[in-house]
């Protein structure tokens, strides 16, 4: 894929690749920099050979749907402009969950997407070199 461009195949959405992320012990990773974790794994039986993402923003958090709106694209728009720190064609299964209290200004969510990524790029790295 070219360009800055979010596109659809990118988005996580059918419910048996998200229950294979959360419930599924084969694989999966949690990685942790503040104010997201992310839950991870490779996925390799599907034909779509880009990382897939959904952002989940919870309630308990923010409790107001705007501040919630709000995380959320900037979590999006973090991960559309760092997502070329992960190798290119990997099939990444990627979960990015709000775990900060109170609203955080971009820099903030865009240096914690940009760890992530990193963090996830040399897992997959390891994996691949052994």
């Amino acid at each position: 894929m070219t360009g800055f461009r979010l596109y659809k195949k990118e988005r996580l959405c059918r419910k048996s690749a998200i229950d294979a992320l959360f419930f599924g012990n084969s694989g999966a990773g949690s990685v942790m920099a503040y104010p997201w974790r992310a839950v991870w794994r490779v996925n390799e039986g599907r034909d779509v050979s880009c990382a897939q993402f959904l952002v989940s923003v919870p309630k308990k958090r923010l409790r107001h749907a705007v501040d919630r709106v709000v995380m959320r694209r900037r979590c999006r728009e973090a991960f559309r402009l760092n997502r070329a720190l992960l190798p290119t064609g990997s099939r990444v299964d990627i979960a990015f969950i709000y775990v900060g209290k109170g609203l955080t200004p971009y820099s903030d969510a865009q240096r914690s997407v940009c760890r992530i990524l990193g963090k996830i790029s040399e897992k997959i790295s390891d994996n691949e070199a052994q």
